[in-house]
């Protein structure tokens, strides 16, 4: 098992006012040569938003864009024929910008602040028809058990969102002292670990929050929870 630590004070970071963000990888004004990418997973930014504030129109091409609402009202809106449109905690927002899309995205509430994780993940093909999917997951369903929400168009499940790529996203919320196993799907394939919340073990190394690990050259690994805790775990290709 080979490892790279990421802790949350090592991220880039910006303050708009509007908008507070963290990046886990370079971004914007934000550049590290060692944080580029793990492997397809070219963006992990942990936004908060403020009320009746966002992103205005504008372009992306040849990216798988997968957003995650933790609180607030997330609004969407794009040029694929989509009016605006809400997307809320539990509910996960999958964009599959392939030969180009121009797409807006705001708090929609007037009152309360929107935090979320927005990712990027780079298509294993490129010039794919634009597409838009969202959907909504029990959050009962990852109690101590992995709740996959997105992962590859050749997959099996159909209950879960696609995207253009071999990769699999999921979130398990964990019980203090509840051990759990993941198993990658290949050796070819890295497990880029970030702690929402609570305190986890892997391998040794200690993850509070918003700090992650990525994980490859593995068959499995090992979680281990000082507390409880929530986990985004992101397998993609390396």
């Amino acid at each position: 098992m080979k490892k790279i630590i990421h802790r949350a004070s090592t991220r880039g970071s910006a303050n708009h006012g509007w908008l507070q963000a963290n990046f886990s990888f370079s971004f914007a004004n934000f550049y590290d040569s060692k944080r580029e990418q793990f492997g397809a997973l070219r963006v992990l930014n942990d936004d908060l938003i403020a009320p009746s504030m966002g992103f205005g129109t504008h372009p992306h091409n040849n990216m798988e864009i997968i957003t995650i609402p933790l609180k607030g009202i997330l609004k969407h809106k794009d040029n694929m024929a989509n009016d605006w449109i809400a997307v809320l905690p539990e509910e996960v927002q999958v964009m599959s910008a392939g030969t180009g899309v121009q797409h807006s995205e705001i708090n929609g509430s007037a009152s309360e602040h929107l935090s979320l994780f927005q990712i990027w993940i780079l298509p294993e093909k490129k010039g794919v028809t634009p597409r838009y999917d969202q959907k909504l997951f029990d959050k009962n369903e990852r109690k101590n058990k992995l709740q996959v929400l997105v992962n590859s168009f050749n997959a099996d499940d159909k209950n879960v969102l696609k995207i253009h790529q071999d990769a699999q996203i999921s979130r398990i919320d964990l019980d203090k002292n509840n051990e759990f196993t993941y198993n990658l799907k290949t050796q070819n394939h890295g497990v880029y670990v970030f702690n929402i919340s609570g305190e986890f073990q892997i391998d040794g190394t200690i993850l509070n929050v918003r700090d992650a690990i990525g994980i490859y050259e593995a068959t499995d690994f090992k979680i281990n929870p000082a507390k409880d805790s929530e986990l985004l775990l992101i397998e993609i290709p390396m």
